[in-house]
Order: structure tokens, then sequence, then C-alpha cells
């Protein structure tokens, strides 16, 4: 298993359109083949700026996410909103303190 994570920065005035596409596809993402969990974070200091963070049991479970059609609607739907280049990173869990 192992987590990804997205930086997104939004335009200023496209963030309510984010957060709406993001609410609406949540749990077919969630409920995506592979994906244990979706979470979404908020930068403290700039209100434009998001994460998501994502567990999925195996790489090509993420990868069978990245190209479906879900992900494909999604994605055309989120990037138009962007101000930045989006950013990802693939990481696996080397400790965890619960």
């Amino acid at each position: 298993m192992f987590a990804r994570i997205v930086k997104m920065t939004f335009q200023p005035d496209k963030i309510d359109l984010f957060l709406e596409n993001f609410h609406k596809n949540k749990m077919k993402i969630r409920n995506f083949e592979g994906c244990v969990s979706l979470e979404l974070f908020r930068d403290k200091n700039d209100p434009s700026i998001f994460f998501t963070y994502s567990w999925w049991k195996t790489e090509n479970d993420l990868e069978k996410y990245r190209n479906s059609d879900l992900f494909k609607t999604v994605w055309s739907d989120t990037k138009v909103l962007f101000s930045d280049k989006p950013e990802a990173w693939s990481i696996d869990k080397i400790e965890s303190l619960h």
C-alpha cells in the first residue's frame, strides 16, 4: 500500500467550483477498486492551495484509476481551474506513530 499526494493551486474565484466537483465525485473515487482512502486538505496560509491524500493498495490500482473514465472526467473539470502547475508524489510509509 502507498499514498499519493497531489498539490493543486487554484484561481481564487474557481475554488468553489473545485470544491463542488470534489464533493460530487469523492465517493466515486473512494469506491474505485484499490482506493483505500481519500482525504482533502487546505493550506493554512494560502487558501487557494489544496492537497489530496489518497491510499492505494497497489501502483497498478492507481494506474487503473488514472486511465479510467472517472479520472478523465474529474481531471478535465479540475485542471481548467488551476492557477499553477499541479505537483504529485507517490510515497511509501516508513513509520507511523499512532
